[in-house]
């Protein structure tokens, strides 16, 4: 099998494996038994991803998927990688603190299986802040691998932001960034509500189709 969604000038390349319909499946009745009990369940996870965004705005990888039997060929540019002291800084500098704001017990983190993410002393880390509400590779609930069309800032966020970011063509990495920041900042939580109330529909989805990956990924308002 084989499908494509395009919107932008650049592919990420997903190579389906022969265990990710089981392990989707797998995912899917847990989330879904767990709303069963909690209903507002898929409102108390925190999702995560990382995101390229290049000055001349030529790279939109987030906006383009290939799913395929065999390994995709894809040329992904010259990419400033987080690696594991990155990425657990990131975690101690700014969502420990933020978290301090709320009641941490009965929020869930997400992260997909990113080597920065699955090494040991990153998984401790989450643990130590999340206990066994960790949805991970590597971790007390296992990420499916593959799984771009479940995580909200893969099938809405970085489409949505970098259909916004360049359009006044920035010039500087300052006029980048602060363009980041403010379409982030001025997303309303009614459009979010609308985001995360279709997760619930990719597991109908995902469920139904025996853990299929869903052909049209990106989620349009």
């Amino acid at each position: 099998m084989g499908a494509v969604q395009c919107s932008g000038n650049d592919i990420t390349g997903l190579a389906i494996h022969q265990n990710d319909h089981q392990a989707r499946r797998r995912f899917v009745e847990w989330a879904q038994n767990e709303i069963a009990v909690v209903p507002d369940f898929h409102k108390r996870i925190l999702f995560s991803d990382e995101a390229h965004f290049w000055l001349n705005g030529y790279v939109n990888k987030q906006n383009c998927r290939i799913w395929s039997e065999a390994n995709p060929q894809v040329d992904e540019g010259h990419n400033v990688t987080v690696n594991g002291d990155r990425y657990r800084a990131i975690i101690t500098n700014f969502l420990i603190l933020e978290l301090n704001n709320h009641d941490v017990q009965e929020l869930w983190f997400q992260q997909d299986g990113a080597t920065c993410h699955i090494g040991r002393a990153t998984i401790d880390l989450l643990k130590d802040t999340f206990g066994d509400r960790l949805i991970s590779r590597f971790g007390p609930v296992n990420w499916p691998p593959r799984s771009c069309d479940l995580t909200p800032l893969d099938y809405f966020l970085w489409g949505y932001v970098k259909s916004l970011v360049y359009e006044d063509k920035p010039q500087t990495l300052d006029h980048l960034e602060d363009n980041i920041r403010r379409v982030i900042a001025d997303i309303r939580p009614q459009m979010l509500q609308k985001v995360i109330e279709n997760w619930t529909s990719r597991l109908d989805y995902i469920r139904a189709s025996r853990g299929s990956p869903m052909p049209e990924i990106i989620f349009k308002m």
